[in-house]
């Protein structure tokens, strides 16, 4: 199927001769008036625009600023007809976002390479636009496949907490979501990746696989020295965490992901660990972690506890926010209890 080309210009002569230039290889429309271009353009979009600069009501520039201002038609590929050949209207053109400048008169041959060529370099632009979309989808699916194991392998090891990473990862986006829409905490939030964000969230207990399993999946309650060795799984996630940084390099997913397991047993008034931070000091990644960690904690079942139900898990925590926990986001936290049961069904089901 040819390209389609609008050419607008306010000469007849003009519009005649770029379509005898054309119409043997291309659909072309011509049109007198910027006025009558965004009338069709509601119908049809072109593969490219030949846009006449010294028109009247609306010249080319004002019509191109139009045009790169809607985000239906500011990818439509523009190139300048004009009489005038002065280097400053170049450059404004150009400035504007026009790809190509063709002075008038034009011979034909030379508008038909200088379309051919802008066409084949627009289409090549998609093509490989398309490939790199692909690519980077294929490397999300792979990225989320390898946390996927790396979770489960760290919740396969500690058998009292079966069900733990899908719930806290699921109350973590309920609750970011809410928060942005409350606009809480909305500047540190701002360019977040919700989905990156959320799937980093998966590895917060990855430092837990360096924990004994005679520890980890002890049925009774730790003594004060078997405590001790759980606090040491922040620290150590993150050094598993920082070695995968070294071989892959700096990303935003690992950043994310080192700012949830550090961080998620830090406390409001400093009593947390592995740093003993304080209030905002403590990373905004951590102190949602610390809100939905303990929530599924205390209504979860364990060997040596049966589950709380979520009122009274809710209740509990209230009288620790301002202590254990943010008190803006505590209260938002706590205005979420519905979406939290029916996240809670929904993963069970």
């Amino acid at each position: 199927m040819p390209k389609t080309i609008f050419v607008v210009d306010d000469s007849s002569t003009n519009l005649a001769m770029a379509e005898e230039a054309l119409e043997n290889q291309y659909l072309v429309i011509t049109l007198s008036s910027a006025e009558k271009l965004f009338a069709i353009l509601g119908k049809i979009t072109p593969d490219l625009i030949l846009l006449d600069v010294d028109m009247p009501e609306m010249d080319g520039y004002e019509t191109m600023e139009h045009l790169k201002a809607s985000d239906l038609y500011a990818e439509i590929p523009v190139i300048f007809l004009t009489a005038m050949s002065e280097t400053e209207d170049e450059a404004k053109g150009i400035e504007l976002g026009a790809v190509d400048f063709i002075v008038k008169p034009f011979s034909k041959q030379v508008l038909l390479n200088r379309i051919k060529n802008h066409l084949n370099f627009d289409e090549l632009i998609r093509e490989r636009t398309e490939l790199l979309r692909q690519r980077t989808a294929q490397l999300v699916r792979l990225q989320n496949s390898v946390v996927y194991t790396l979770a489960d392998v760290v919740e396969n090891r500690d058998k009292n907490t079966g069900g733990h990473i899908d719930r806290t990862t699921e109350y973590i986006r309920i609750l970011a979501e809410v928060m942005l829409g409350c606009g809480l905490y909305i500047d540190e939030m701002r360019g977040w990746n919700f989905d990156s964000i959320v799937s980093s969230a998966r590895l917060h207990d990855l430092g837990k696989i360096t924990i004994p399993d005679s520890i980890l999946n002890k049925p009774d309650k730790l003594t004060d020295e078997e405590f001790t060795v759980i606090k040491t799984h922040p620290l150590a996630g993150q050094r598993i965490i920082d070695h995968m940084a070294e071989k892959a390099g700096e990303l935003d997913f690992l950043y994310n992901a080192r700012l949830f397991t550090v961080y998620h047993h830090e406390k409001w008034d400093g009593s947390g660990y592995p740093f003993g931070l304080k209030e905002k000091d403590i990373p905004l990644q951590g102190r949602i972690m610390a809100l939905v960690d303990v929530y599924d904690a205390l209504t979860s079942k364990r060997p040596y506890k049966e589950a709380l139900a979520s009122e009274e898990a809710l209740g509990i925590m209230a009288r620790d926010a301002g202590t254990h926990f943010d008190p803006s986001i505590a209260d938002i936290f706590f205005g979420i209890k519905n979406k939290l049961d029916l996240a809670k069904v929904r993963l069970s089901s």
